[in-house]
């Protein structure tokens, strides 16, 4: 009996292990995190923050009034948000996506590219009038310059690379400014590597969705890249092109049954100096 006793209790605290170590893979995986990437160029002298928002897929943070959001953004002051697609998803409504868009426009001067999944909905030209009557940028394989603290930005959209060859993407860079370029996919970082952007920003891939420290830094699996990506987060450096990925912030409900793991939502912010 006595061994029994103890068995049991052994169980019972293996159980409780099991149930702790899934309750810290589900909170890490949906918790928010503000990460910070620095970037230099000689055609900025005084220092610009971005805010760079992805994969938002209509998810709501500090309630349905977005308030952890935009708590979030306020607090980093700012100079440019930019949206870089999915900012709602394949399925489902919008309305917490047009609350985020809706409230950050009245401060800062926002831009919005689509991503995949704004493509494959049959009201996308809808949502994007929508967004442009909130006041924001849509970026549609076009461009938009804009002067921050008397230095010139080129900011630049595209969704699918494929659709562009390499002419037509430089044409929406700017000689005379400091070029952005927001790219959903960073795995079409190939098509794009040539144009001249100094900066090009992408999410898509959602870091990885499974992530180990030291071992999958970027992840276990990616749309378009398969098992052991090679794109899904954080800052690479070719030549004179920076390239930036972002997490992004999804956490939908259908996440519960394939949840994020090690892998923060992520609030990205952008210094350039």
């Amino acid at each position: 009996m006595k061994k029994s006793g103890i068995s049991t209790k052994r169980k019972i605290r293996r159980n409780i292990i099991i149930i702790l170590l899934i309750l810290i893979f589900f909170v890490y995986g949906f918790t928010l995190q503000t990460v910070i990437y620095k970037t230099e160029s000689d055609k900025i002298t005084e220092k610009i923050k971005i805010v760079f928002l992805s994969d938002l897929h209509n998810c709501f943070y500090g309630g349905f009034d977005q308030s952890g959001l935009l708590k979030r953004i306020d607090k980093e002051n700012p100079d440019i948000v930019i949206f870089g697609g999915d900012i709602i998803d394949e399925y489902g409504g919008t309305k917490f996506a047009i609350k985020l868009m809706s409230e950050t426009v009245k401060k800062y001067p926002c831009y919005y590219t689509e991503g995949n999944h704004e493509c494959s909905r049959d009201d996308n030209r809808l949502f994007h009038q929508q967004v442009r009557n909130l006041g924001v940028k849509v970026l549609e394989g076009k461009n938009s310059k804009i002067t921050v603290k008397n230095q010139k930005i080129n900011i630049a959209g595209i969704v699918n690379a494929n659709y562009y060859n390499e002419e037509s993407i430089s044409g929406l860079r700017s000689s005379d400014c400091y070029n952005i370029l927001i790219m959903h996919e960073p795995q079409q970082i190939a098509y794009v590597i040539d144009s001249g952007f100094d900066l090009i920003l992408s999410g898509h891939a959602h870091g990885g969705q499974w992530r180990l420290p030291f071992i999958l830094e970027q992840g276990l699996y990616s749309p378009d890249q398969g098992i052991f990506p090679d794109y899904t987060n954080g800052i690479f450096h070719y030549d004179n092109t920076t390239h930036i990925i972002s997490k992004g912030l999804a956490r939908p409900l259908r996440m519960i049954f394939i949840p994020r793991i090690y892998n923060h939502p992520e609030f990205t912010v952008i210094e350039i100096s």
